[in-house]
């Protein structure tokens, strides 16, 4: 309000009023960058968290959410993690949670397909399995 006062007036103390409309521009200035930097920071933060989402990887022909629980614990939550797992490194998750009858191979193959996003492969592919293993 004084500083509206102050740009109104007339008289002797109006020399230095270009001074408060250089503060005055400073700060709208300051509040849009602010702005600006808060909103891309959001974009960001938003940007980071789709890239964190984990993969159904029960989606997969012969996973249940029994081996999703396991492979997850292993460390292992989306299809690109999985398409990038030795076969013998998720052998090892299924042995030591008791699932020694698995075979984790058709599994690698319908990951890399699923993190390509190659949805019309992947459905063939999981045509020709069952249970996760070529018939």
């Amino acid at each position: 309000m004084f500083a509206f006062v102050m740009l109104a007036e007339e008289g002797p103390n109006t020399e230095l009023a270009w001074l408060l409309w250089v503060a005055l521009a400073f700060f709208f200035l300051m509040v849009v960058i602010g702005w600006l930097v808060s909103r891309r920071q959001k974009d960001r933060g938003e940007a980071a968290h789709a890239h964190h989402v984990e993969d159904d990887l029960a989606s997969l022909e012969g996973i249940g959410p029994k081996v999703a629980q396991v492979l997850k614990e292993g460390g292992i939550s989306t299809f690109a993690e999985l398409a990038a797992a030795d076969v013998d490194k998720v052998q090892a998750l299924l042995n030591a949670a008791g699932l020694q009858m698995m075979n984790p191979a058709g599994w690698i193959e319908q990951a890399k397909l699923a993190a390509r996003g190659d949805r019309e492969g992947l459905q063939r592919l999981q045509q020709e399995l069952k249970g996760g293993r070529h018939v």
